[in-house]
């Protein structure tokens, strides 16, 4: 028999746990689990597969939070606080319902692996600070809506994988080619036909950028790509640079 949220609370608290775990428990207000917010030491809260649509204020009360899950919720919105958390490395807010992010959200000056994928978002969504999230490495912004892709992109220098698949987008910016340490480009799932020229000008062959797609890109001014399509004719195909 799975423990009471009521259990586990007691549990970290008493034992100083610095994870926890509330998976799939039918969960639809955090504020119904009594005692949460005075776990204050935690650094890992799994709120995965619950009934979720909102975020307290409260949740700045977890100041050491380093790891928030939350993918598939039902989550709409989120509060200005959650910029609080100073320490959070990795946010997971997949498969939620949210149509725009709260003023302030790039004030996490520690994250580095951003989900959120499977939302409502586009480029209207993000706030004016989005793009100071300069320590981010991975950034999903797969299965949403967006139809451009903002020349800020180019701020997020440290990225190494960017996944867009899935959205509407009908070219990228030239700016995209100032990510130096990206590794991997997912593009699966759009209208795209060509890539810029800047893309993958940086890299060498000891720092190669794949690049995933379900049809072959034309790409621009003679930057060299290795095509390999892979046995299954349902995977994406890879362009590879460097």
């Amino acid at each position: 028999m799975s423990k009471s949220l009521k259990k586990i609370v007691e549990e970290s608290r008493d034992k100083n746990l610095p994870e926890v775990e509330m998976c799939d428990r039918g969960i639809s207000n955090m504020l119904d689990i009594q005692g949460l917010f005075t776990l204050s030491n935690i650094t890992q809260l799994v709120l995965s597969h619950n009934k979720l649509t909102a975020v307290p204020p409260n949740i700045s009360e977890l100041k050491n939070l380093e790891v928030l899950n939350m993918f598939n919720n039902q989550i709409e919105e989120l509060p200005t606080q959650i910029s609080s958390l100073q320490k959070l490395k990795h946010l997971n807010l997949g498969m939620n319902r949210m149509s725009s992010l709260p003023r302030g959200f790039g004030s996490l000056p520690a994250l580095e692996v951003l989900d959120l994928t499977y939302n409502n978002l586009n480029q209207s969504s993000l706030p004016g600070n989005f793009f100071y999230l300069t320590t981010l490495r991975a950034l999903y912004l797969s299965d949403n809506d967006f139809e451009v892709l903002p020349a800020d992109i180019g701020k997020l220098t440290k990225l190494q994988i960017l996944s867009l698949r899935d959205n509407d987008l009908i070219s990228l910016p030239k700016e995209i080619g100032e990510l130096a340490q990206l590794k991997e480009l997912h593009i699966q799932g759009n209208r795209l036909t060509v890539l810029p020229p800047e893309l993958g000008t940086d890299h060498t062959q000891s720092h190669r950028l794949t690049i995933y797609s379900k049809s072959h890109i034309l790409c621009y001014e003679g930057v060299q790509f290795s095509l390999s399509t892979p046995a299954s004719s349902h995977s994406p195909k890879t362009c590879t640079l460097g």
